[in-house]
């Protein structure tokens, strides 16, 4: 009888202290109106300075603040262009003070309007000294009074394809019409909104995010109390006078539809839209002929993101059972630095300058080079939110929408949003290879001044955090196999490269010989590849490199004379603007021509638009080259499947699954004899290499069979 009591007591003992550790969720979210009181205000966005004295839409701090009664979070989302870092340390110290949130437990960051007061000094345009002191009072007051504002909540996520309402804006110009950088050199490969001329570039530089994510919080009795959005579109532009431009509209529009009547008894409904990682994101897509692009008007535009928006969030399902994981991390970083040669010309254009404000962008730059002298590092802020099993991470300033896709495509949680100008700014965030071909996101000031390797850092930092906050280790990306990419490993290659990686050097061999190959500086990554649905399962996106001047290296020792190679390319080179469009495979001795090699590219002027192979072979010294062209004209910007086959006496190309070659030769002598280096995306001169994309590599060690290669063909259509 004892026994049992004792056990009875234990029991009772261990359910009331469950019960007394349950965790209870509780939300709070408030709007402040952080508008200037006093005009003209100084603003951001600009090279020079601007500034404005008249108001078209109120500014605001939006913030939402989350409890489980073991830890309290506070999020807010300013209007503002950019937020720096050490003034966002004051505000935290601050908003510390006024509440029960520490510090490292408040996430601020900014929606990227360039229609507000400037809260930093950037390239033109100092910090307004009349609006820092109110805006540090205003964000601090935004989380205390969402702090008043806890009640028992729930939380729910959901996410929708807004793919219609962003874009790339940074494309890749060719390589003929590369423009001058502000110090006066010719390095410009890559730049903002050079797609609105066809004739200028060859593709875009990086991939879009088209995720409208958001996370839905309710009251327990289902009243809508807040909606944290976040999308991957720069700003929409184009407003006469302060605004918090699209932002501020969907917020606005999201609250008009799913709390439409106030209630005086409770706090209004909150409806935010934070900036998803952007730097290379705008809303007019290049890709559509200038004569069909859309012009939306900024309120037409918010209110499509809103109706997708809505429609996402019905019927999902709330849940009150969950807990709060944050973390953060600071590190320091830094900055690009002129050189002796650089400082010196800088000095000499300042001190012509002397007082006044630069007046072009020369001398802007001129002015960071001196700043950045001075400042020589930064510390940087990163962040991991764990709300149940929604994720949030942060990334310094403005990055690519590329960096967003590495941490949702790795997070160890699915659900996962990314909100970049979030905990301070220093400009522009480029993935590394994006600074090999330069540009305004890429040239050193405080707009795009942090050292080379500063973007992986953070997104390394970021996926620490999230494996922190996950309890769990981040996912490993790698493309699904749809029916085309089971068939090329089904026909046993020695080697398949899906070229589905986030960054260099390394191109992994999809097959088990590890044949992994080597990137060269001039290629970019994850833009979209050819069939998806039959490389990819499900609604996954195929991916490619974009070939801009690099090449993929590889080496397959004792390939011989007999092999195949299939590949998938897409020319983003005018064939009128040089006789090769470009190279994109090729067999021979690294930087030389050599007298034996085979090539294979897309002829320009000299029959342009159809295929071009090239065998040397001068190891008698009377053979000439041999060059023979395709007979199909291959269209600029589409995707083609292409099939080259040698059994030792003759080369045959095929082109999009035809069973008739497209060419036919005798294989030049010795062509293939003791030449195990492969080149893809240029020749092995580095003559006229390709400039667009390459995908699905499959490199074979025997001439593959006609029945091999309907089979395939027939996997891929």
């Amino acid at each position: 009888m004892k026994i049992k009591l004792s056990v009875l007591l234990i029991l009772g003992i261990i359910l009331f202290v469950s019960v007394e550790t349950r965790a209870e969720f509780r939300a709070g979210a408030t709007i402040v109106d952080v508008t200037p009181l006093k005009f003209p205000v100084f603003v951001n966005g600009g090279m020079l300075s601007r500034s404005i004295d008249k108001v078209k839409t109120q500014l605001s701090a939006r913030a939402i603040v989350l409890d489980d009664g073991h830890m309290r979070i506070g999020i807010v989302v300013v209007d503002s262009c950019m937020l720096p870092r050490p003034f966002l340390d004051e505000v935290k110290q601050l908003a510390a003070q006024r509440t029960k949130i520490a510090p490292d437990r408040m996430l601020i960051s900014a929606t990227h309007t360039h229609s507000a007061p400037a809260s930093m000094s950037c390239l033109g345009t100092n910090f307004d000294p009349t609006y820092v002191p109110y805006l540090r009072e205003k964000i601090a007051e935004a989380l205390a009074t969402a702090e008043a504002n806890l009640e028992p909540a729930r939380v729910a996520w959901a996410v929708r394809n807004a793919a219609k309402y962003t874009a790339l804006r940074r494309w890749i110009r060719r390589p003929d019409r590369l423009v001058k950088d502000p110090f006066g050199n010719m390095t410009v490969r890559a730049s903002m909104h050079a797609g609105s001329d066809w004739d200028n570039v060859t593709g875009e530089s990086g991939p879009e995010d088209p995720d409208l994510s958001l996370i839905s919080i309710q009251a327990n009795d289902g009243r809508p109390l807040a909606v944290l959005a976040n999308f991957s579109m720069h700003y929409f532009s184009g407003e006469q006078g302060l605004s918090a431009d699209y932002f501020g509209l969907f917020s606005d529009g999201l609250r008009a539809r799913l709390a439409p009547n106030k209630d005086d008894a409770h706090p209004a409904f909150v409806g935010i839209m934070s900036h998803g990682c952007s730097g290379d994101i705008w809303r007019r897509d290049y890709r559509v002929p200038a004569e069909d692009r859309e012009n939306p008007t900024i309120e037409s535009y918010a209110a499509g993101l809103v109706e997708i928006a809505t429609a996402a969030l019905e019927g999902i399902e709330h849940r009150e059972d969950v807990d709060l994981a944050m973390a953060e991390q600071r590190m320091d970083l830094k900055f690009r630095v002129p050189d002796a040669q650089r400082l010196k010309w800088a000095q000499d254009i300042v001190d012509a300058m002397g007082d006044r404000p630069p007046k072009d962008r020369t001398e802007v730059y001129a002015m960071e080079q001196i700043i950045l002298h001075e400042r020589q590092s930064t510390e940087v802020v990163v962040q991991a939110i764990r709300i149940g099993e929604i994720a949030i991470s942060t990334t310094y300033n403005e990055t690519y929408a590329l960096t967003g896709l590495k941490l949702k495509l790795q997070s160890p949680l699915p659900a996962t949003m990314v909100i970049e100008l979030a905990n301070g700014g220093d400009g522009y965030i480029p993935p590394p290879e994006q600074h090999f071909l330069g540009g305004y996101n890429t040239w050193a000031a405080r707009s795009a001044g942090l050292e080379v390797q500063a973007e992986p850092k953070i997104s390394e930092a970021a996926l620490g955090l999230l494996e922190r906050v996950a309890g769990r280790p981040r996912r490993r990306f790698r493309q699904s196999r749809g029916t085309a990419a089971s068939a090329l490993l089904a026909a046993k290659p020695v080697a398949y490269w899906r070229l589905d990686e986030f960054a260099a050097p390394t191109a992994v061999d999809a097959t088990t010989a590890g044949r992994d190959a080597i990137y060269e500086p001039g290629v970019v990554f994850f833009l979209e590849g050819p069939q998806s649905k039959m490389f990819c399962l499900e609604r996954e996106t195929n991916r490619a490199a974009h070939f801009a001047g690099g090449r993929l290296r590889s080496r397959v020792a004792d390939l011989g004379v007999k092999y195949s190679v299939s590949l998938w390319f897409w020319n983003g080179m005018p064939t009128d603007a040089r006789e090769v469009a470009g190279w994109m495979f090729s067999r021979g001795h690294d930087q030389g021509i050599g007298p034996v090699g085979i090539h294979l590219g897309v002829a320009g002027t000299m029959d342009p638009g159809k295929l071009i192979l090239l065998q040397s072979n001068g190891l008698n010294g009377s053979d000439a080259p041999q060059m023979q062209f395709g007979r199909s004209e291959i269209k600029r910007w589409t995707w083609n499947h292409l099939l080259l086959v040698c059994d030792g006496k003759m080369v045959r190309v095929y082109l999009n699954h035809k069973t008739r070659p497209e060419i036919e030769s005798k294989a030049a002598n010795g062509v293939g004899a003791g030449l195990d280096q492969l080149f893809f995306g240029g020749r092995c001169d580095n003559q006229a290499n390709w400039e667009g994309r390459l995908d699905e590599i499959a490199v074979f060690d025997r001439a593959l069979t006609l029945k091999e290669i309907e089979q395939i063909g027939r996997a891929h259509v």
